[in-house]
């Protein structure tokens, strides 16, 4: 295992202070491996990991958060490094505030706007009327704490149309760097402000003079007319006069004063109609900014601003204000729609899925855009699966044609037909064909780039594939639900708990259907991969659906290897994602389906190699009397249990192959197939006609020792001579071989050891046996058959003989046709000589006993004469002498006449000490081997 990393360490960050939403850059050490290693990130107590952009191990942006507290560290957690420290702090300020009529991204809350008519107690005038800048000289703030200023004039504010406005803050917040004499012109400015509003109201009554005057002189006339006439009867008549005089002044003032009103009421008219469209020009322009936005793709301002106008037009009852806000429900539809096709549309990350979600979600989309996302991911796996198989199909099918073509061209090329010149290039066909193999196992290969595609089997490039897209695909796939299931789709920090709570329930509600979802991807995995590799394992209808393949030869145990070394490889990556064990358990069945079938195929195809090792003998004997081809048997084995290491061993999760009976009986017995093949192998060398066996190949081994060295000098080997190297290898395989072979079985866990071993140790030595009798069929008959008649030659009589001179000369020819066995068994295995020897010997004294007991008398000089050629015969072949062939000496000797005088026994021993002496030096090798003998 790889040692832990260090723990994070920030070391800067820049700026160090700022307000909420201040976008930072954090610098440090050990920040992280990648985007997933990230799992925190908090400035000043505040989780800022949903802003995080992780740009190197050494560098994070983000965006500080509306934390509580003014100044705190900056605390990194990765998954390779735990929790981290800071040797850094952030100052968090707190953001100015916004004048009425300072521009903002944000929203202000805004005070009621009030007609200057109809306020009759001098309410606040409209926010257009109010002014921005009261002294009339520029503002020039300074860099005064806002915290100083706020403890300086406590329940104070800076803002003049607030109550408790304070001046002397407003100049030190404003002005605290103007000189002396701008602060003079803004006194001025001041009065001057204050002289224009009392100037208005003296004009107005200015204008009204003339009005003023008329109507006091008309009052003034008629007073001194009833005064002058002081009757009463122009009391009536003057009644009516100042009726009609006040009612003339009155039809004066409005004709004077009706197109003064008129344009006055016209204007006031307009003034309220543009205060209107000042104050609400947010709602009327948000239609066509909606748009704007969403062409740039700002869907978050469109967001804010949809519910701003919700929150402020969404009840009122203003017909105005109700069409423009239908237009604007109209536009949030159609981003509703638009969103949801982007968050539908595939393939998609999934950091734009949530973002979409999150839209969604604030626009209060109706039903659940979150499981509609899961729901099309999922059949876009799916999809995606079944297209890639149908791809690779379609592409072997094509392949196939390609190869079909590359074989034609390569029969026309080689035809008899074609003589084509020796100094003619070649075509690019026939150099093509050339680089093409046909043959199991073996791939076209060309110098371009494309090459590989050729080179594996079509089937193991679509596992590759296939398990490459799920694993590609499925974890966003889980990483969607889990987001899903802890709300983190809608609010990471829990400012929207309510979305989070429906979410959840929600969730709760669906865990069965995801689980679905998940086990149908599973399944199709499974049985798109069983379909290419294991079609036997499908049902009909299944094998339709997933299948399609075409299976002329079935994958030899290498490339199954390398499948499931993909497939684990792909397990262990959704492992990795938490995803329960009972949903993966249909992979791991799968991989165990695969393990055994690679190790049927791979005892199958080791089987075919062991039957056509005949064909690589080259009958070359060391000087242990072997040929190559025991050591062929156990490389071929020994390989091929190597190659199944990795698919024996189990991995975490993984149950053994030899779990199921039915598998260890299949293994046992394609094992003992793959001993009873080799050893059908050697009696197919050991029988074989001598005309089958091609022996031009045929070599000697210098280190052996060749005493005789008649088997390298023929062109050719016999038939006994072959069937001595079989009897050789079997006695190797027997104490050697068989019992590595069996010691590797075991190292590799093969159930069933000991019933190999034994019924192929069994099988070898009836093979052994029959050999052994065919050999001595071979040479002890011929000599046994030519004692009976070597006996009686010449008329020979056992009742009428002259006194034995020495030992006659059929049993010499026996010795020596008894010495070439074993020169001949000497020259191939030192080994058997004692085995064979033995053997012939008894098969040898046998016949002289029945010859012996056959006689029915002897003469004296018969009997002596018998004797010393049945002692000559046994004291020769002493060394091989068996209980058996000991016994029928004893029988022969006991068959004849005993000696009663000295003198016989005297002649006796005097004619054996001539034959030995006689035949010294061809007895020599009964006398050299004897060393050997008594080891064996």
């Amino acid at each position: 295992m790889s040692r832990a990393r260090q723990p994070p360490l920030v070391t800067g960050i820049s700026p160090n202070e700022g307000i909420s939403w201040t976008k930072v850059t954090i610098r440090g050490e050990n920040l992280g491996t990648g985007p997933t290693d990230l799992i925190g990130l908090t400035i000043c107590g505040h989780n800022c990991l949903l802003t995080a952009e992780w740009m190197s191990a050494s560098k994070i942006v983000c965006r500080v958060g509306q934390a509580k507290n003014d100044k705190g560290d900056i605390i990194v957690t990765t998954k390779s490094g735990g929790k981290g420290t800071s040797t850094v702090s952030f100052k968090l300020l707190k953001p100015e505030k916004i004048g009425i009529l300072d521009q903002s991204a944000v929203w202000v809350d805004e005070m009621n706007y009030y007609d200057m008519r109809t306020d009759r107690n001098k309410g606040m005038p409209p926010l257009s009327l109010r002014p921005a800048n009261p002294l009339g000289i520029e503002i020039d703030k300074g860099r005064f704490p806002q915290k100083d200023l706020e403890s300086l004039f406590p329940g104070m504010s800076a803002d003049f149309t607030s109550e408790n406005f304070s001046a002397a803050w407003y100049l030190i917040e404003n002005h605290s760097t103007t000189s002396f004499d701008q602060l003079k012109t803004a006194v001025v400015n001041l009065k001057k402000q204050a002289n224009k509003k009392n100037e208005g109201s003296l004009a107005y009554v200015k204008g009204g003079l003339s009005t003023f005057f008329e109507a006091q002189d008309a009052l003034s006339a008629i007073h001194q007319k009833l005064e002058a006439d002081g009757t009463e009867k122009v009391e009536g008549s003057m009644t009516q006069k100042l009726e009609n005089v006040l009612n003339r002044a009155s039809n004066t003032a409005d004709t004077l004063f009706q197109e003064v009103l008129g344009r006055k009421d016209k204007a006031d008219s307009t003034r309220n109609a543009l205060n209107v469209l000042q104050r609400f020009k947010f709602l009327f322009n948000l239609p066509l900014n909606i748009e704007r936005n969403i062409q740039k793709g700002d869907y978050d301002v469109v967001i804010n601003d949809y519910e701003k106008a919700k929150s402020l037009f969404g009840k009122t009852e203003v017909q105005v204000f109700k069409k423009y806000y239908a237009e604007v429900e109209t536009r949030i539809e159609a981003l509703r729609e638009l969103l949801l096709d982007k968050l539908l549309e595939t393939p998609s990350t999934l950091h734009d899925q949530k973002r979409y979600i999150r839209y969604l979600s604030d626009l209060h989309a109706p039903g659940d855009p979150a499981w509609q996302c899961i729901g099309a991911q999922h059949q876009w796996i799916l999809q995606l699966m079944h297209n890639c198989k149908e791809s690779y199909v379609k592409e072997q099918k094509g392949k196939d044609t390609f190869l079909f073509y590359l074989y034609i061209c390569n029969a026309l090329l080689h035809s008899p037909m074609l003589d084509l010149d020796s100094d003619v290039r070649p075509s690019p066909i026939g150099h093509l064909s050339q680089t093409a193999s046909l043959k199991r196992g073996s791939s076209f290969q060309s110098g371009r780039d494309d090459a590989w595609r050729y080179k594996a089997p079509q089937q193991v490039v679509f596992v590759e594939k296939l398990t490459k897209l799920v694993v590609s695909q499925l974890p966003n796939f889980w990483k969607l639900w889990v987001s899903y299931v802890n709300g983190s789709l809608f609010s990471e920090t829990a400012e929207k708990s309510g979305q989070m709570e429906r979410s959840k329930k929600n969730a709760r509600q669906r865990q069965n259907d995801f689980k679905k979802m998940i086990q149908e991807v599973m399944h199709s995995l499974v049985k798109l991969i069983r379909g290419a590799l294991l079609p036997f394992s499908l049902r009909e209808g299944e094998l339709r659906q997933y299948g399609g393949w075409e299976m002329k030869s079935e994958l030899s145990g290498q490339w199954l290897t390398h499948v499931i070394q993909t497939v684990r490889l792909s397990s262990e990556s959704l492992t990795a994602l938490e995803i329960p064990n009972d949903m993966l358990q249909i992979i791991q069945d799968l991989i165990l389906d695969l393990r055994v079938r690679c190790i049927i195929l791979t005892l199958q195809h080791t089987a075919e190699d062991i039957k056509r090792l005949a064909e690589k003998e080259d009958w070359v004997v060391d000087n242990e009397g072997l040929t190559s081809l025991p050591s062929q048997f156990e490389q071929c084995i020994i390989h091929s249990l190597q190659s199944l290491k990795t698919v024996l061993d189990c991995k975490p999760g993984e149950a053994s192959v030899f779990q199921q009976q039915k598998t260890q009986e299949d293994v046992c017995q394609l094992s003992i197939g793959i001993m009873q093949g080799f050893i059908d192998c050697l009696e197919q060398l050991s029988t074989k006609p001598d005309g089958d066996i091609d022996t031009s190949h045929l070599s000697v081994d210098v280190s052996s020792p060749d005493l005789f060295g008649s088997i390298h000098e023929e062109s050719s080997l016999s038939s006994e001579q072959r069937l001595l190297i079989a009897l050789s290898n079997c006695r190797y395989l027997e104490r050697h071989t068989f019992l590595n072979i069996a010691e590797h079985f075991e190292k590799h866990g093969f159930q069933g050891v000991d019933k190999i071993t034994q019924v192929s140790m069994e099988s070898l030595k009836e093979l052994d046996q029959r050999l052994f009798e065919m050999y001595i069929e071979f040479k002890a008959d011929p000599i046994v058959g030519s004692l009976e008649p070597g006996i009686y030659a010449g008329y020979f009589d056992w009742k009428d003989c002259l006194v034995p001179t020495g030992v006659r000369n059929y049993l010499k020819e026996a010795l020596v046709n008894i010495i070439a066995v074993h020169a001949e068994v000497f020259t191939i295995s030192k080994d058997l000589v004692p085995r064979v020897m033995s053997r012939v010997v008894e098969a040898v004294s046998e016949e002289l006993s029945r010859l012996m007991q056959c006689v029915s008398s002897f003469s004296k000089n018969g009997a002596l004469q018998a004797k010393l050629e049945i002692c000559a015969l046994r004291d020769a072949v002493a060394i091989y002498l068996t209980p058996e062939s000991k016994s029928s000496f004893k029988q022969a000797l006991e068959a004849l006449p005993q000696f009663s005088s000295g003198t016989d026994r005297k002649l006796l021993e005097e004619l054996l000490n001539k034959f030995k002496s006689s035949m010294h030096l061809q007895l020599t090798c009964f006398q050299a081997s004897s060393s050997a003998m008594m080891k064996t």
